[in-house]
């Protein structure tokens, strides 16, 4: 258990620039005190001591503002940043070396006293605000983009954005040595691109037919910064 409570440390100062030492660590990170409090709570649950663990995650939830079922399953050197309304659900399943930043949900789209939370891989990176929704998989390797709401399992190496969540396969597997990928700015934006290429072939049906081109219809703009004069706003 040692190990594990050093590994947990570890993942909060490989992960966030912001940590200095592995002292400011432990006594101010509210994501950590939530994986620790969920180990505890754990390990009362899987020794018949369910009410204990239930009230131990409550107490757990009121001062570190994240939410995680004892009866959980989470891996090693897993980091929650900035941890406020994460919320994991009692059947979910997490990996080692998982990333998840504020707001995510892993959880549940049934009633039935069965498997009704995700699985999570190793070496998830979860966006901030995604949630994960049922007994689904997601595979190792894998990115989740911010406020992406996925209901269907995704392979390993996989990107997902939006919602619902559109799964990109990577062109180049990440090798599992390499840092978590935290670049919101470089996720792709499926709906904008579609409408884009649909775009651009009806100026050039219109443009083969000698329709005459207008230059106020509706489209997504080049620079990528739409006219407020187009909504007006």
């Amino acid at each position: 258990m040692a190990g594990v409570l050093r590994r947990d440390l570890q993942a909060a100062l490989e992960r966030d620039p912001a940590a200095r030492n592995t002292l400011e660590v432990a006594l101010t990170y509210p994501g950590v005190h939530a994986i620790w409090a969920y180990r505890l709570n754990h390990w009362m649950w899987t020794h018949r001591l369910k009410l204990a663990a239930r009230w131990g995650s409550s107490f757990a939830r009121l001062f570190t503002g994240v939410e995680i079922h004892p009866g959980a399953t989470l891996g090693s050197g897993i980091f929650i940043d900035h941890a406020t309304g994460v919320v994991v659900g009692e059947t979910a399943r997490i990996g080692d070396d998982v990333t998840i930043y504020q707001g995510v949900t892993l959880g549940g789209t049934s009633l039935e006293h069965a498997k009704r939370h995700p699985t999570i891989g190793n070496r998830v990176t979860i966006g901030a605000g995604a949630k994960i929704l049922g007994p689904i998989t997601i595979g190792d390797d894998s990115r989740i983009g911010a406020n992406a709401v996925v209901v269907s399992s995704v392979p390993a190496n996989s990107v997902v954005v939006g919602i619902p969540g559109r799964i990109i396969s990577r062109t180049k597997p990440r090798p599992a040595t390499k840092a978590p990928d935290i670049e919101d700015g470089l996720m792709p934006d499926l709906i904008g691109l579609s409408l884009a290429s649909l775009a651009s072939r009806v100026d050039n049906l219109e443009s083969l037919a000698g329709t005459e081109f207008d230059e106020r219809h509706l489209r997504p703009p080049l620079s990528g910064i739409w006219s407020g004069d187009d909504f007006s706003i």
